[in-house]
């Protein structure tokens, strides 16, 4: 079964989703630049500029920017409702030999909260259309969570493979056996949708949910700042990031596509996907992280953006001579 007719089937052979509407085009603004380089206030990314873009539909997004133009650009894709500046130990690690972007997607960070855009297809193109911006040459594509979705999103449309330097792959299914359980069996749902939770309820339940991504407490200040930023779309646009209608086989597909450089950078938990990828991919290189928590570049960012960089100087750097 080829890549298309896959997606065409939807998430896990049932029923694709109604098609997300798309906003018209908003004049001739698609690339253009709103923001000049302007230093990124706060405590998140001394090294980093702030800059942003319009996307082909009309949403302005953000990302962050450091380091010199030249050579493969190293871009970073959060999770879902996180902000770029999450990794900020790496764009500080990077940025003095390396051109490094992080984007903001969507209705995260300080991106525009559209009204529109939340599926796997125009995120990926998002991707896209900031590298056709901001990255004059190779990508590695650094995907974490959600963003490891997002990345193979983009891969999955991108024509040119040459703009492909190496993907890293952080915590996330991509798509090789074992399939994840299935979830236990929940009773009938009643004919009523469930009530939407209360303000207060939403930021309580998001907090937690923060607090479950480290092993090690990066302090309150950061997990309060992470989940005051984590609630700036609705809930129903949250709902469809958490349900993107394509098969797993998608993502395999995606990450097959590419003979270029793969490092998949996991939790025990993808430990099994990680041996069938090393078996099954010439360029592949996997890298657990057994004491840390989800976001393991934030838990173990030592290890981490060493583990990145010899990735770096060593698969990608020969993967694009």
């Amino acid at each position: 079964m080829g890549l298309r007719q896959m997606i065409a089937m939807g998430r896990d052979g049932f029923q694709t989703l109604p098609a997300w509407t798309r906003a018209a085009m908003v004049g001739v603004l698609g690339g253009a630049v709103l923001a000049s380089a302007t230093a990124v206030s706060g405590d998140a990314v001394e090294a980093a500029e702030s800059r942003s873009f319009i996307t082909s539909d009309g949403a302005r997004l953000h990302y962050l920017e450091a380091g010199p133009i030249g050579g493969p650009t190293v871009l970073f894709v959060p999770g879902w409702t996180m902000p770029a500046w999450i990794f900020d130990r790496q764009i500080d690690a990077l940025s003095d030999r390396f051109h490094v972007l992080a984007l903001d997607p969507r209705g995260q960070g300080e991106s525009e909260v559209t009204r529109f855009g939340y599926t796997w297809e125009r995120r990926g193109q998002d991707i896209g259309e900031l590298i056709d911006h901001a990255a004059p040459g190779p990508v590695v594509l650094v995907g974490w969570s959600l963003g490891v979705i997002d990345s193979l999103a983009w891969v999955t449309q991108e024509q040119d493979p040459a703009r492909i330097a190496g993907l890293v792959l952080i915590d996330n299914s991509i798509g090789e056996p074992p399939a994840p359980a299935p979830p236990p069996a929940t009773p009938p749902r009643s004919a009523a949708p469930p009530p939407e939770p209360t303000p207060q309820e939403r930021r309580e339940r998001r907090a937690a949910f923060v607090a479950s991504m480290f092993a090690h407490d990066p302090g309150t200040d950061y997990r309060v700042r992470l989940t005051e930023q984590s609630l700036r779309m609705t809930v129903d646009d949250e709902r469809r990031l958490r349900s993107y209608d394509a098969p797993r086989e998608v993502w395999r597909a995606a990450v097959h596509s590419t003979d270029r450089p793969v490092l998949y950078v996991i939790r025990p938990t993808f430990r099994e996907q990680g041996d069938n990828l090393l078996r099954t991919h010439p360029n592949a290189r996997m890298e657990v992280f057994e004491d840390a928590g989800h976001a393991l570049f934030v838990d173990e960012p030592e290890r981490f953006n060493a583990v990145l960089i010899d990735f770096l100087d060593h698969r990608v750097s020969r993967a694009v001579q």
